[in-house]
């Protein structure tokens, strides 16, 4: 490359090639219509010179006329190269401005273009001026590469990488006139031009040649290259080591013979030098056969000796011997024998869990007192969130046991609990057999997760499949299909989890000790918060996240109002999301509080998702607030009652607010046990022939079912009738019978719990209910008073007033 001065004090480029040289300055083209030269598989880089062979008639015109005219052209490569007429759309988007240096003939008759690019363009579309049929005429707009000058020590560094390795890949695949090559290469003033007469000539796909030319920084280019030259590199070297064991073979042995010298080189590689018979067996003497199982191996070794290594039946069978050589067998973990220390353990890893606790401790000590005893079959039921699937690793630390998680939600196939027969392609043991094969031992405690949702279809029912996998009687013999000998399931631990027992077979369910996890209190969530899941959520955050403190009534006002849910999932959700929206001030530099307020959680939060009932008073008559359950704690449940005048012998009940058929009937009850003790509860007959009743649940829109209103409908038609008001801060919950009977209700610890946030201080329950209260702590049910009741009597006697109601009417 020369450099001229002109007159103007302006620098006029030459390139010169061989004998032809073409000043730079003279180069003209129009970027509205540059006539185009379409190559196959032949993507050019700016500042490359090379030879374009021309087949076309079409191209051959285009490069004689840009010689002829002294006129640059762009060159695209297509994408598809079968293409014999292609069109704008058929071509790659980016390409180089190019001049013609010369029209050559070839030996063959053929005619080739020596072609020298000096700028990349971007292909925007059909050119605006008609210069032939047959020659494509383009819109194309020049892009610039850069690199930045501090950048140019690091682009150095990745030529010299790809250099190197080029070098290397020519030496293994001995590429004809390859050193002349780098040796042009290096000849090249820039490091620039040296990369894009690599990136030109390397033998890649075109696709990732063009995602090369397309990028406009030098670094980002050089980093592609440098990827595809180490890919290929990867190749080369692996051929090279194939074919050097090849040519080994050849020599010594005829072509079946070198066909069985690569199989065995592949063996070699994957399990070192040896007869496979003997690796195995070798192996097997470590493992604590049971003595039948051991005759079954040393059977099946022996057949393993009689195939041939060719055989679609030997790779079969080794397979098979390897998972019995795997099997913990005999093979018990050592078990914590430090009862205070598990105790501890489930304490830190839980908190609340009280029964869940108390039966694991119960389990524990039994295994002290009887190491050789059987381990039973426990069922952890409750709502989604409670901590069902966590208590499984929190059991098996606290009893020294290794710990695997089987997820059996959507299992369909029968096949994944017993394994599949070997005669089956692609054949392999069942779940259990699997995770056994994991822990190394036959002791481990085995997490069955979400055992309410198991499938069934033709492929069987996995649900029939664990009748043997959980019953302690059975389970010491349980057959595998695919290992087809019997494995000893007694020693482990199975704990099942479930979020509903209705959809559990009941010959399952007999075979399990069902424990129930109910939903956690306020105050529950709240410790939880505290010890749990704050302390986690910072931890995981990392070591610059704000130390996140959030105080007491703001953790209860985010259970409240943010959250509706039995467990702690969702909380832990809204947690995270404050603790992230502090990051995020921290990091744009803005004020932010990480002691967490009510005001706080607003702003941080947003709008209240739930707002849950409160009292509002007593003024009405007909109005009474119940208790009721969900799946999301306690909740609680107004009874409206209104009367309307209506013709003699046409009153009615009118029963609104979406209720079930067992809500129903509860109101037909309690209206006609006030119907048949009208006298004794102070209401004229007359009244139930004068008016119709109206019972309205508000909430319309949400289903409601179940028999412990029948007390509060009850006390709602009384009230009404008399039009006298309900005591104050009175909320009851119980069924009724055709009697009078009061019986009692479940759920009464989320249902109490649903009382105080409401304000209420009295309660009304049967008396069968009081065994309930003295099970919950005391600090949950402070400020509470309870009625314990016999009769709907005794419920009106204790919640009807004699304060006439506001509005009240006159009957």
């Amino acid at each position: 490359m020369k450099e001229l001065k002109q007159d103007d004090g302006g620098t006029t480029r030459i390139v010169q090639i061989g004998q032809v040289e073409i000043d730079s300055s003279k180069r003209h083209f129009d970027p509205e219509s540059v006539a185009v030269l379409p190559t196959r598989n032949l993507i050019l880089f700016p500042g490359v010179t090379s030879p374009i062979t021309i087949v076309r008639p079409s191209s051959l015109k285009t490069a004689q006329m840009a010689m002829d005219r002294k006129m640059s052209i762009a060159i695209f490569c297509q994408k598809d190269a079968k293409i014999d007429s292609p069109s704008i759309d058929d071509l790659f988007p980016y390409g180089v401005m190019a001049d013609i240096l010369q029209i050559i003939n070839l030996p063959d008759g053929g005619k080739a273009a020596i072609v020298h690019a000096f700028d990349k363009v971007k292909l925007l579309g059909v050119g605006y001026n008609f210069i032939s049929d047959d020659i494509i005429t383009a819109r194309v707009k020049t892009v610039k590469d850069t690199l930045a000058a501090k950048n140019m020590p690091h682009f150095q560094l990745q030529l010299s990488t790809i250099k190197e390795s080029l070098s290397t890949l020519i030496g293994l695949t001995g590429i004809e006139g390859a050193n002349e090559f780098m040796a042009s290469v290096e000849n090249l003033p820039t490091p620039q031009m040296q990369l894009d007469m690599i990136a030109t000539n390397f033998p890649v796909d075109p696709k990732l040649k063009i995602q090369m030319l397309a990028k406009n920084r030098y670094q980002e280019r050089a980093m592609l290259l440098l990827e595809e030259v180490e890919h290929q590199l990867w190749i080369a070297r692996q051929k090279e080591e194939i074919q050097s064991r090849a040519r080994q073979s050849m020599e010594e042995q005829s072509r079946n013979a070198f066909l069985q010298s690569q199989m065995e080189t592949i063996r070699q590689e994957l399990y070192g030098d040896g007869d496979d018979a003997d690796i195995i067996e070798e192996k097997a003497k470590n493992v604590p056969f049971p003595d039948n199982i051991r005759k079954t191996f040393e059977r099946e070794v022996a057949k393993l000796r009689r195939l041939n290594p060719q055989s679609p039946d030997y790779s079969v069978l080794y397979s098979y011997l390897e998972t019995l050589t795997d099997l913990p067998w005999q093979n018990l973990g050592e078990l914590n024998n430090d009862f205070a220390k598990a105790a501890e353990i489930l304490d830190n890893d839980h908190y609340g869990l009280t029964k869940v606790k108390e039966r694991i401790l119960e389990e524990f000590a039994m295994m002290l007192n009887n190491p050789g005893g059987k381990s039973p079959i426990i069922c952890l039921v409750g709502p989604p969130g409670v901590g069902k699937t966590s208590i499984g690793r929190s059991v098996a630390a606290a009893l020294g046991r290794e710990y695997q998680r089987i997820s059996l939600g959507g299992l369909h196939d029968e096949s994944e609990i017993r394994g599949h027969r070997r005669t089956y392609i692609g054949a392999m043991p069942g779940r259990i057999i699997d995770a056994l094969k994991r822990c190394k031992t036959s002791n481990p405690v085995l997490l069955l997760d979400e055992i309410d949702k198991i499938g069934k279809d033709f492929k069987g029912d996995p649900s029939a499949a664990l009748l043997e996998v959980l019953d302690p009687a059975q389970n010491c013999h349980f057959h595998d299909n695919y290992i087809d000998v019997d494995y000893d399931l007694s020693n482990v631990l199975f704990i099942a989890t479930a979020n509903t027992l209705s959809t559990i077979a009941q010959p399952l369910l007999d075979r399990m000790e069902i424990i129930e996890i109910p939903g956690y209190l306020v105050e529950e969530k709240i410790e939880i918060a505290k010890r749990h899941l704050i302390p986690r959520l910072i931890d995981e955050a990392g070591p610059n996240s704000p130390h996140m403190t959030v105080y007491d009534d703001a953790l209860k006002f985010i259970i409240e109002k943010y959250t509706s849910e039995s467990g702690v999932r969702l909380f832990e959700k809204t947690l995270a999301s404050i603790l992230r929206k502090l990051i995020l001030k921290k990091l744009q530099g803005k004020d932010f509080n990480s002691n967490i307020t009510i005001d706080d959680v607003k702003e941080l939060l947003g709008a209240e998702k739930y707002i849950r009932e409160i009292y509002d008073g007593n003024e009405f008559a007909g109005v009474v607030p119940g208790l009721a359950w969900t799946a999301v704690g306690g909740e609680i449940l107004f009874i409206e009652s209104s009367l309307t005048p209506t013709k003699e012998g046409a009153s009615k009940l009118t029963l609104t607010g979406n209720l079930g058929d067992v809500m129903k009937e509860s109101a037909m009850i309690a209206l006609q046990y006030v119907k048949a003790h009208a006298a004794s509860l102070g209401i004229d007959q007359g009244l139930f022939e004068r008016y119709s009743i109206h019972i309205h649940v508000p909430e319309g829109a949400v289903p409601k079912d179940g028999p412990s209103a029948g007390i509060t409908m009850a006390t709602s038609i009384v009230s009404a009738f008399t039009q006298k008001r309900v005591k104050e801060r009175l909320a009851m919950t119980g069924e009724i019978t055709l009697r009078g009977k009061v019986l009692p209700v479940g759920g009464i610890r989320e249902k109490i719990l649903a009382a105080k946030r409401a304000g209420l201080t009295d309660i009304i329950l049967s008396n069968q209910n009081k065994k309930d209260i003295e099970e919950i702590e005391a600090q949950f049910i402070d400020g509470v008073r309870f009625h314990f009741v016999e009769t709907v009597k005794d419920v009106i006697d204790i919640a009807i007033t004699d304060e006439p109601a506001i509005d009240a009417l006159t009957l």
